[in-house]
């Protein structure tokens, strides 16, 4: 037990968990099976306590929000910088899509290999279908149509039984708007259980944490005795760049919320360290979620009322990752097909991106991959390339693009908590939030107001041009 503690809390032991767990994939593959049997029995246990976590998370931090000054200027901000934030993944993976030029110059071996995959059925597709998890409960072909009724459902016990994050946040946001009008002394009793709850979700998360090891060890084994390997240097140019921009964009969101929390960055790393390898090992954008909330608001000091209201909602409709995903594959399956792009088409593809990221919003998986299809059908390139070719890649991209939307939330929280005092320690109102007679200050500088105003205004001149791209072809 000391020893798990000990890696867990250890970033050169975790290295060397990954680094051993790789190398018992390819000589030891029963090992690596059962520690990657014991890494999804912990994400099991995390899952578990996420949903309902989510849940009590997203009604403390709605109702702390909107008793502070000026709400809707607060949840006005925060929406408006997670659009800034998809768009410019977006733009950023467009851009390093024609800068280093992914599917150009490709062998006679890796178009073979590549021509072979695509030409596949669909029952055939599902034999070089790789995932890190069973649970994707969409194919990536049914993913290019956006369903209202998962955002708006007509049953709230059903979406939160089935887990479908997305209908559980909406659900609970209408709820706390609802609650939070009522009097402190209608929802003390309320409050109480709530607050049990929490609690008793955090210990279960404590504990579970031990096995994080565990979990990169299996992961890692899992990931070299499962990918293809002929698949895998076909698509090695995408990789590269894919990896490369979720570096770089990754580490300018670290530096932002290292510069916001007034912290060194290896201080920044370190309290996000759980949250970061949840999300690259897990598969499951919404199982950091509690890892987050602890790193952002007890580790980094950043307002609690915040950070429960940013992460439950930002792991769900704060799809960065996934917005450069799907524009850099575009570029990849134009440069593969030789389909020159011009400025309107690169302009066409960064925006399309961005939609395709926001339709997204729920899913996890498979299921997100099939949502390139959007962008892909816009330029007409064969949509069947997404449904097979990037299929088997995704139990390598998955973790990365959930790693930069993570990210993205902290780096929306560190924008959002200018002005507001730090919150280290529970207030006496048994929930974290600010006590019902203390004042926090919200402001922004008039440069502040200007930057975030011109990134809006950047961002829906992008959605016009789309429109008119479409309509032009």
């Amino acid at each position: 037990m000391k020893t798990l503690q000990t890696l867990s809390l250890s970033t050169l032991g975790l290295l060397l968990c990954l680094a051993v767990g790789g190398l018992c994939g390819v000589f030891a593959e029963p090992v690596g099976a059962f520690a990657y049997f014991i890494g999804q029995l912990y994400l099991s246990i995390v899952n578990m306590a996420t949903i309902p976590l989510l849940v009590v998370a997203t009604f403390f931090g709605l109702r702390q929000v909107l008793a502070l000054p000026r709400p809707a200027v607060r949840v006005g901000t925060i929406f408006g910088l997670a659009v800034v934030l998809i768009v410019l993944c977006a733009i950023g993976g467009t851009l390093t899509g024609v800068l280093m030029m992914p599917g150009q110059h490709l062998s006679a071996a890796a178009h073979a290999q590549l021509g072979e995959l695509v030409l596949k059925s669909a029952s055939d597709a599902e034999e070089v279908r790789v995932t890190l998890f069973d649970h994707a409960s969409h194919a990536a072909s049914d993913a290019g149509a956006f369903d209202l009724q998962a955002l708006f459902p007509d049953n709230f016990y059903r979406v939160l039984a089935e887990g479908r994050s997305l209908g559980i946040l909406t659900g609970t946001i209408l709820f706390g708007m609802a609650f939070a009008t009522l009097s402190r002394d209608r929802s003390n009793m309320l409050n109480s259980v709530f607050e049990g709850v929490y609690r008793a979700l955090e210990i279960i998360i404590a504990h579970a944490n031990l096995l994080i090891p565990v979990l990169a060890f299996g992961v890692a084994a899992h990931l070299t005795s499962h990918t293809q390997r002929a698949t895998l240097s076909a698509m090695g140019g995408f990789l590269l760049c894919f990896l490369l921009a979720t570096l770089l964009l990754g580490g300018f969101a670290l530096a932002m919320i290292a510069a916001r929390s007034d912290r060194p960055l290896a201080q920044v790393l370190r309290g996000l360290k759980a949250p970061l390898l949840v999300g690259l090992t897990s598969g499951s954008a919404t199982a950091p979620i509690p890892h987050t909330i602890e790193a952002m608001s007890t580790e980094l000091g950043f307002s609690r009322g915040v950070v429960e209201l940013v992460v439950p909602f930002g792991s769900v409709f704060l799809r960065a990752g996934s917005a450069l995903y799907f524009a850099l594959a575009t570029v990849f399956v134009a440069n593969l097909y030789e389909r020159p792009l011009d400025a309107g088409d690169i302009v066409l593809i960064g925006a399309a991106a961005a939609v395709a990221a926001f339709i997204s919003a729920g899913q996890n998986g498979v299921a997100t991959v099939g949502y390139a299809g959007v962008v892909l059908s816009l330029l007409h390139l064969p949509v069947e390339a997404v449904g097979v070719l990037f299929v088997t890649i995704d139990l390598i991209c998955e973790g990365p693009r959930n790693v930069l939307s993570l990210l993205s939330v902290c780096a929306v929280i560190a924008l959002v908590s200018a002005g507001l005092p730090s919150e280290r320690t529970q207030n006496t109102d048994g929930y974290g939030g600010a006590e019902p007679g203390q004042v926090l200050q919200f402001a922004f500088t008039r440069a502040q107001l200007v930057l975030a105003g011109g990134c809006v205004a950047v961002a829906a001149s992008l959605i016009v041009l789309m429109g008119i791209g479409v309509g032009a072809r």
